[in-house]
């Protein structure tokens, strides 16, 4: 039997005497994508942290790399190579095995991590301001990759990822599933021997997720190399994944075929119960032709957002769904008041009088802003802060620490936490939280500041069902006890179903569509 590439060894991990990694044991051969599956909480990115080689040593445990290092540089190869000469320098590949966490690595862990590469959840990480191509050069560079053949492996690399018709687009202005192509293609520009793909495609519409899923893929055929996906979603696990591993509460509960695996995840997942109608209030925003122009370098003119029209009453849950590109993110950005449209009214009540969002000014926009919460899915917290001081200080909002305590603790209920837990979390730092946990803390960062309405951009993109049920749960709370409007900006259509009460879909920059949720939503089934 051949050399696995990465073996993993009883790995345990605590924090604060909780067990997070309970005696975690598999390998991973050279070419292998296996994907991690479980709840919010279940340990998948902590193990993603261990396995990279970042953040706290664990408990106890092993990560142990079998690769080949050559003898007169840096460079390192898969274990297969070793006897063969080094591609970097003509040196020797030597077989070496590296326990990522041991006492003493030689230097040997910096060189196993720089063939690494990593996809984070719900962050694109790139130069928002530089042209895609940019991106991709900027990549090479850290990598000292020789300049006179860099724009020729830049675009080749783009190619590769099927962008070469957005090369000399601006980053900022691409589309989540163009973006996180981008991501890919700086990755693979560091030739890594292992790519971490953490929620990859969580924030993405299904039929780009799948162009996302397949990318990876033949990545990963390509180049020979060793993959590793976590996901709360089971089809991300069955596309992807040659084996799958199932995390309960830090155990592994199961690892085998996909298909086998996600039939555990699943067991004993229910419908949620029936909720009655809710009572809308007066009209609370109103769109009037509202267009955005962007100048393209390739398309010229762009309208990213065309001529749309729609209103919002109080204490709705209005939905803006449709594919990458369609434009939603810049109408829920010109709705927040960070995006200036070119054209249209954008009317917020706030109080007896009607705010023009469109309109500069502490008496029209930035009177309105103070009272839109905006979630992004982009978001992020403070990683040196405690959860408390994130929900308080951190933003701006001054109380004696009894009443900042009640009132974070009443925000975390809200954003779908026990009030065990709730108390239990108020003094970790944001890295000592599950990545679900993370993201309802960035929500309840938004509802402390008792806004009128709340825009959420994707809010349930990397999330397990139960989880997300726990986020549904906060959203109806919010607006029966507080009088909330919420607007979801998602790709996420079971959960558009489950919790909005119309829906506007957008095509184009256009809302082709506006009504109850249901018909909408089997429209778009049946123009499939």
């Amino acid at each position: 039997m051949t050399t696995p590439f990465l073996s993993v060894e009883n790995l345990c991990m605590e924090f604060e005497g909780k067990k997070v990694l309970n005696n975690i044991s598999f390998e991973i051969h050279k070419g292998e994508i296996i994907g991690v599956i479980g709840r919010s909480g279940a340990g998948k990115s902590v193990l993603m942290h261990l396995l990279r080689g970042v953040e706290q040593p664990p408990t106890s445990g092993s990560v142990i790399y079998h690769m080949s290092a050559c003898n007169t540089c840096d460079h390192m190869e898969v274990q297969s190579r070793a006897g063969n000469c080094c591609p970097s320098c003509g040196g020797k590949l030597i077989a070496t095995d590296v326990d990522l966490w041991g006492s003493e690595t030689n230097g040997m862990k910096a060189r196993v991590m720089h063939r690494t590469a990593i996809m984070f959840q719900r962050t694109f990480a790139l130069y928002g301001d530089d042209r895609v191509i940019e991106n991709v050069l900027h990549a090479l560079d850290d990598i000292n990759y020789p300049q006179e053949h860099a724009i020729t492996r830049a675009a080749d690399l783009i190619d590769q990822v099927r962008l070469s018709h957005r090369m000399l687009h601006i980053a900022r202005d691409l589309s989540g599933g163009e973006k996180q192509r981008v991501v890919l293609a700086r990755q693979l520009a560091k030739d890594p021997t292992m790519l971490f793909a953490d929620e990859p495609t969580g924030t993405l519409d299904p039929e780009t997720a799948r162009i996302v899923h397949s990318m990876l893929k033949e990545a990963a055929q390509r180049n020979a190399m060793g993959m590793i996906v976590t996901s709360h979603f089971s089809q991300v696990i069955e596309d992807m994944a040659n084996r799958a591993i199932l995390l309960v509460d830090g155990k592994i509960e199961k690892i085998g075929a996909p298909k086998t695996v996600i039939r555990s995840f699943v067991k004993g997942q229910h419908e949620e119960e029936w909720t009655a109608p809710a009572e809308f209030g007066e009209k609370i925003l109103s769109a009037r032709d509202v267009t955005k122009r962007y100048i393209s370098v390739d398309r010229g003119v762009v309208k990213a957002v065309n001529a749309v029209t729609f209103d919002v009453a109080q204490k709705e849950i209005f939905g803006i769904v449709g594919k990458s590109g369609a434009g939603k993110t810049t109408l829920s950005g010109i709705i927040a008041g960070i995006i200036e449209p070119t054209s249209g009214e954008m009317n917020i009540r706030i109080g007896d009088d009607w705010v023009d969002m469109t309109k500069p000014g502490i008496e029209e926009r930035g009177r309105a802003k103070e009272y839109i919460g905006l979630l992004h899915q982009e978001y992020d917290l403070f990683p040196h802060r405690h959860v408390l001081d994130n929900l308080t200080d951190s933003i701006g909002l001054e109380f004696p620490k009894e009443l900042a305590m009640r009132k974070a603790l009443v925000t975390l209920a809200m954003a779908g936490f026990e009030p065990e837990r709730a108390k239990e979390i108020l003094n970790r730092y944001p890295s000592e939280l599950s990545d679900g946990e993370r993201h309802r803390v960035a929500m309840a960062q938004v509802l402390i500041r008792e806004p009128r309405l709340v825009i959420l951009d994707e809010p349930t993109g990397t999330m397990d069902p139960i989880t997300k049920q726990d986020v549904k749960h906060s959203i109806l709370h919010a607006r029966d006890e507080m009088d909330e409007t919420f607007i979801v900006v998602s790709h996420d259509m079971d959960f558009v179903r489950d919790v909005c009460d119309r829906v506007a879909l957008m095509r184009g920059g256009k809302v082709i569509e506006i009504g109850k949720t249901a018909e909408v939503l089997a429209g778009m089934n049946d123009s499939d």
